[in-house]
C-alpha cells in the first residue's frame, strides 16, 4: 500500500487502535480534531476535498481508511466488523491523539457508524455530521428481517452481500467494474445492463448495473485509478462485512433502544440519493428530531447523488464549515 499520499498537504500515520492498525490520512497540527468516516465502497480519499478546507480553517482532520480498507487491516471474521467494534475503533482514534472528545463527520457507512459511536460513546464526541444515511432511532425489529420479508427471492444489494463469500468474489474479481458502475451521478449516462430479471437466481450485481459511457465531471481517471488500487490491494471482502452485521448490530445494541444523540447534530445528502428515497428536508427534520436533541439542520443539495462530499465539493464544505464554526 502506498505510504505517499497523491495529496500535497495530506500525510499517512499509521496508529495501533482496538486490535489493528490502522492508516489515517491527516492534516492540521492543531486545533479540534475532526474524524472522517467513509462509507462502502470508499477510501479516506472519499474526502480528498474536505481535509483540506477543513484543515486550512483550523482544525486538525483525520481520515482512516475505515476498518477492512485501504492501508488499515482487515482482519477475516465477519463478527470483527460488528458496531461495537467498529465504534471503538473510532474512540481509539480520539485516543491516540490525546484527546478527550473529536467531532465525528460520517458518510454512507461511516455516517451508520457516526450515528452509532456517538449513542455507544456520547461522553468522546463534541458534534456530528451525517452524510447521506439518517437516523430516527432504533427499528423494530432486525432490519435484515424487513429487508428479507420486502425483496424476498429478488435481488438486494445487502441481501446479496450476506451470501458469504459471493460479492467480494464477483468485486474482487473486476473492482473497476463494481467502482465505475457505482461512482456516478443519478443522470450519469449508463449502457444498459447485461441483466434485468429482477430474481437474485439471475445474477451478480456489475451485471445490473449499466456501464458507464463516461466517468462524471467530479471523478476523474486519476480519482478512479487510485480507489481501484485500494481496493484490488485490500480487496472487499471487510467491506462487504459491515453488511453482514445488520443483524447481530441489531442484536447486541438493546441499550439504544431509547438514545437520544445529545450532541449537536447536521445532516446533509443529495436530493436525489437514492438512500433518501425522495425524502423532503421537512420529513427528514421530523424523523431526526426525534432522536437528536440539537439538530442544527437538514442540508439536502439539488441536483446531487449520492456522493455528495465528491460530487459537490465546495457547497458540501461551505455546509461543513458554516456548522463547524457555529460550535
Amino acid at each position: 500500500m502506498d505510504e505517499q499520499s497523491p495529496i500535497d498537504g495530506i500525510s499517512f500515520r499509521y496508529i495501533e487502535t482496538n486490535g489493528i492498525r490502522m492508516r489515517l490520512a491527516t492534516m492540521g497540527d492543531s486545533g479540534p480534531l475532526v474524524i472522517m468516516a467513509h462509507g462502502w465502497p470508499e477510501s479516506w480519499y472519499s474526502w480528498r476535498h474536505q481535509i483540506k478546507a477543513v484543515a486550512e480553517a483550523g482544525y486538525r482532520v483525520v481520515a482512516p481508511d475505515m476498518r477492512g480498507y485501504g492501508g488499515t487491516d482487515a482482519p477475516p471474521d465477519v463478527e470483527d466488523y460488528d458496531i461495537v467494534t467498529i465504534a471503538a475503533d473510532i474512540v481509539g482514534i480520539v485516543d491516540a491523539y490525546g484527546e478527550d472528545q473529536a467531532i465525528l463527520i460520517g458518510h454512507d457507512w461511516g455516517s451508520i457508524v457516526a450515528w452509532n459511536t456517538v449513542l455507544l460513546h456520547p461522553e468522546r464526541f463534541s458534534a456530528l455530521v451525517a452524510m447521506s444515511v439518517p437516523y430516527s432511532g432504533r427499528a423494530a425489529e432486525s432490519p435484515l428481517v424487513s429487508w428479507r420479508n420486502a425483496y424476498g427471492d429478488n435481488f438486494y444489494y445487502i441481501l446479496y452481500h450476506q451470501e458469504p463469500g459471493v460479492a467480494e468474489a464477483e468485486y474482487d474479481a473486476d473492482p473497476r467494474g463494481i467502482l465505475s458502475r457505482l461512482y456516478l451521478s443519478p443522470d450519469s449516462p449508463r449502457h444498459p445492463p447485461q441483466v434485468t430479471d429482477r430474481h437474485r437466481s439471475a445474477g451478480g450485481w456489475i451485471p445490473r448495473l449499466g456501464a458507464p459511457v463516461g466517468l462524471p465531471d467530479w471523478l476523474t481517471e486519476e480519482d478512479l485509478d487510485y480507489f481501484v488500487k485500494q481496493f484490488t490491494a485490500a480487496g472487499f471482502r471487510g467491506g462487504v462485512n459491515y453488511y453482514r452485521n445488520f443483524h447481530r448490530n441489531w442484536e447486541i445494541t438493546p441499550q439504544l433502544a431509547n438514545a437520544r444523540v445529545t450532541v449537536p447534530t447536521l445532516f446533509i445528502a443529495g436530493e436525489n440519493d437514492v438512500v433518501i428515497a425522495g425524502a423532503s428536508q421537512g420529513r427528514l427534520e421530523g424523523a431526526m428530531r426525534r432522536v437528536v436533541d440539537d439538530l442544527r439542520g437538514v442540508i439536502l443539495l439539488p441536483e446531487a447523488g449520492h456522493w455528495i462530499q465528491q460530487e459537490l465539493p465546495e457547497e458540501t464544505n461551505a455546509a461543513l464549515l458554516e456548522f463547524l464554526e457555529g460550535l
